[in-house]
């Protein structure tokens, strides 16, 4: 399977994608293509250090946001992906790359969806709302991509207990180490491996274990 991963920031978790394929949690897949909307991301680092081509394209280098729209459709076209990854990508993503891509686009958040998501759910945000609203557990989700915004099915959650100290930036890295950088591998790994569809707006896992996280 061909994957093009989409990034604005550092990439820890195209680090653990990379990572993943290198010891084979995640099987059967390629990586064809790293795109950034940020010029500076750390990510983009990461992916040639991998030899992994990359693109740089930001809403920014245009005067409508259609003609963007555009052009990342085309990028994405021309790298011919079997799965799109949202890995930290903070660009909305295009209603026409949706309808090209349908249930082939994948996307980690840093919350039990339908806890703390949607329009201005993102990044430190996520953790602050969570620790504001004084809930004692809090996590991370795998979903697909449709027209909404967090809105899509979900493909893995998993959850992680928030601590008495926590800061938003040590919940956050708490649930990248015990919650993202597992199950976006292996939801990419059980896309792979035909294991995956979806029925109804839900998902149908075949033969797998929750519990194996």
């Amino acid at each position: 399977m061909k994957i093009a991963v989409l990034v604005s920031g550092g990439g820890t978790n195209l680090q653990a994608i990379i990572d993943a394929i290198d010891n084979g949690t995640i099987t059967n897949t390629e990586i064809v293509l790293v795109y950034s909307n940020n010029p500076n991301a750390y990510a983009i680092e990461r992916a040639k250090k991998a030899g992994i081509p990359t693109a740089v394209k930001s809403p920014k280098e245009f005067e409508k946001r259609d003609d963007f729209n555009k052009a990342l459709l085309q990028i994405l076209l021309d790298a011919a992906p079997d799965l799109i990854v949202l890995a930290g990508c903070l660009v909305v993503i295009p209603k026409s790359v949706v309808e090209a891509f349908p249930n082939r686009i994948i996307n980690i958040h840093p919350s039990l969806i339908p806890s703390f998501c949607g329009t201005g759910f993102y990044g430190l945000k996520v953790h602050e709302k969570a620790l504001e609203r004084g809930v004692r557990v809090s996590g991370a989700t795998v979903h697909f991509v449709d027209a909404g915004t967090d809105t899509g099915p979900i493909i893995l959650q998993k959850p992680v207990m928030i601590e008495q100290n926590d800061t938003p930036e040590i919940l956050q890295k708490r649930i990248m180490e015990q919650a993202e950088w597992k199950i976006l591998p292996k939801a990419i790994d059980l896309i792979a491996n035909n294991k995956v569809t979806v029925e109804g707006g839900k998902v149908i896992i075949d033969g797998y274990d929750s519990q194996s996280l």
